[in-house]
């Protein structure tokens, strides 16, 4: 028997869209507060969506004489293996790329090598904000374009940190900077899956993503070092802000139109980070901004050009290493040694979607895939271990360093796979499509929610890869619908392109949001049991970047129709 989808499980859109939003509310919500555990918080977000999806969410089986108890019976084993999958999924491939670069960081930390990159990040400039623009957003951009799925937000956190930053302040940084690269990152994955379930051209979604987030790479920077310094800081700061923005977003430019969306990142992170290094030979700001904890600091002294080289090289491992894991022939390679497959039972293909949020009925294929030797997350193991040979760890020392690791991160590893247990519950059961569906309803307005459907995807599921895949079928659908009836003034291949862009270029902003991305981020500065604050920290940032991505969708869609390639 196959559970097909209801999306209106009330009557009333709006009441199944307030009840639908409750797994995310309640998690939000009990985090905001900071007074609950956020292993506690999780699992009160996956009792929530369990009880939706047995309750509210369950198909009738087609036969009145089956009592409401017999169906919660029959379909409870389903609803709680999509949890399953879900828990699997966090803990790999999630929750390995988290543990792996934890694992890497500390072995720089406990070598002592680390000192030296803080001491060298130093050395660049004393200048906090400088250091912010470097570290959290052109590295971070180079990382996401390599690996993506959380790991610019470990190792640009984890490196803030380790540089003096405050936790709390270098979690929300990395969190805000990991944004407009996210929909080119891990070599254009969210773009090619965007393309594959819309039925698009991906050179023409990776066009109009080009003529959108550049934007907010020019201003992301900007905004970066507003939220550390104020507007005093940010204006004595504006060459480093423009060279590191302006560098990016021209090479995202470029690329997205002329060359495709795999290489926008790795490329416009490092043109990026050579720009602002190569500003600061000629260039440095007449005030140098640090924090109140650092004026009692005494002078560092400036490691030579060997100690920098050393301390650098397994940071240069690890960015070598993300990229070949995430190049095609290698990762299809290593694919063919070691992948792990398993069809979940009572939940692989007996889930239907259905209309209006799919063109025709179709069955949701649910197999768990662990490619041991591809995941990025051993990507980044292997790289910890060669780490370990050049700074001539034992085995001993390393296996000890990495089972301290382990057992730092019990909980957070715990609280990743509760966050997406909840995801993958609300996406088999439909509540998500319900969410979508309430913003496909409104109307004229849609050209502002369309990017907010996709900031709502990447924070219901931590990925805007993910986003796409689940609100990419249903903006084409809306699209399509507004056309033929004439709200906005653009041809079908037009409103195709800009709306399904939308979901992926708005979908970014949900980024520092999402449950997953905050866990990360918490873990790598040291702060579990601190989610709520970095969240409080980062909302409001998220959702008014989201809000700008929806005027400038707004904008296209209405008076700015040249910026919108025809397919």
């Amino acid at each position: 028997m196959t559970w097909t989808q209801v999306y209106d499980p009330l009557g009333c859109m709006i009441g199944s869209a307030c009840l639908a939003a409750l797994p995310i509310v309640v998690l939000l919500g009990l985090l905001a507060t900071g007074r609950v555990p956020t292993p506690l918080a999780a699992g009160c977000g996956l009792a929530t969506a369990l009880a939706l999806a047995l309750l509210v969410y369950i198909p009738d089986m087609g036969d009145p004489s089956v009592t409401f108890p017999e169906r919660v019976a029959s379909w409870a084993p389903t609803v709680f293996a999509a949890a399953l999958y879900g828990a699997l999924f966090g803990l790999c491939p999630i929750g390995w790329i988290v543990l792996s670069a934890i694992f890497l960081y500390n072995l720089t930390v406990e070598t002592e090598q680390f000192e030296i990159v803080k001491r060298s990040v130093v050395g660049l400039s004393p200048d906090r904000r400088i250091q912010a623009l470097l570290i959290a957003f052109s590295f971070g951009a180079f990382i996401e374009g390599a690996a993506g799925f959380g790991t610019p937000v470990a190792i640009t956190a984890a490196l803030m940190v380790g540089t003096g930053f405050p936790p709390v302040l270098a979690a929300g940084l990395a969190l805000l900077a990991n944004t407009s690269p996210v929909a080119f990152g891990a070599l254009g994955t969210p773009i090619l899956t965007l393309a594959r379930v819309t039925d698009q051209d991906p050179l023409i979604l990776s066009a109009m993503a080009g003529r959108q987030l550049p934007f907010f790479s020019l201003l992301i920077p900007a905004w970066l070092v507003w939220v550390l310094a104020g507007w005093r800081g940010l204006l004595e700061v504006w060459p480093a802000i423009v060279t590191a923005g302006g560098s990016f977003a021209l090479v995202q430019f470029l690329l997205a139109n002329y060359h495709g969306p795999l290489l926008v990142d790795v490329l416009g992170g490092l043109v990026s980070l050579l720009a602002v290094v190569i500003l600061l030979r000629f260039w440095q700001p007449a005030r140098i901004w640090r924090f109140a904890h650092d004026e009692g600091a005494t002078a560092v002294h400036k490691p030579t050009r060997r100690e920098t080289v050393r301390a650098w090289t397994p940071w240069l491992v690890l960015s070598l290493c993300v990229f070949a894991w995430g190049w095609a022939p290698v990762k299809e390679r290593l694919q063919s040694l070691a992948t792990f497959r398993w069809p979940l039972p009572w939940l692989h293909e007996r889930i239907a979607r259905d209309r209006p949020v799919v063109p025709q009925r179709e069955i949701e294929k649910a197999v768990y895939e662990l490619p041991l030797a591809a995941t990025t997350g051993t990507g980044i193991f292997v790289a910890a271990l060669l780490t370990a040979l050049f700074l001539r760890l034992t085995w001993k020392q390393t296996t000890a360093i990495f089972l301290r690791t382990l057992f730092r991160m019990r909980w957070p590893l715990v609280t990743i796979g509760c966050m997406l247990a909840i995801a993958f519950t609300t996406r088999y059961s439909g509540m998500d499509a319900t969410l979508g569906l309430a913003c496909a309803h409104t109307g004229v307005l849609f050209p502002v929610f369309s990017p907010l459907l996709g900031w709502l995807g990447v924070a219901l599921t931590g990925s805007d890869t993910s986003s796409n895949a689940l609100f990419g079928g249903l903006q084409k659908i809306t699209a399509l619908g507004l056309v033929q009836r004439g709200v906005v003034p653009l041809d079908p291949g037009q409103a195709v392109v800009l709306f399904t862009t939308a979901n992926s270029t708005g979908g970014v902003m949900g980024k520092m949001i999402d449950a997953q991305s905050i866990v990360v981020s918490a873990v790598a500065t040291g702060q579990a049991g601190q989610e709520g604050s970095i969240l409080r920290f980062v909302f409001w940032h998220s959702l008014v970047l989201a809000l700008l991505m929806g005027l400038l969708v707004t904008a296209q869609a209405y008076w700015l129709t040249r910026m919108i390639p025809h397919p």
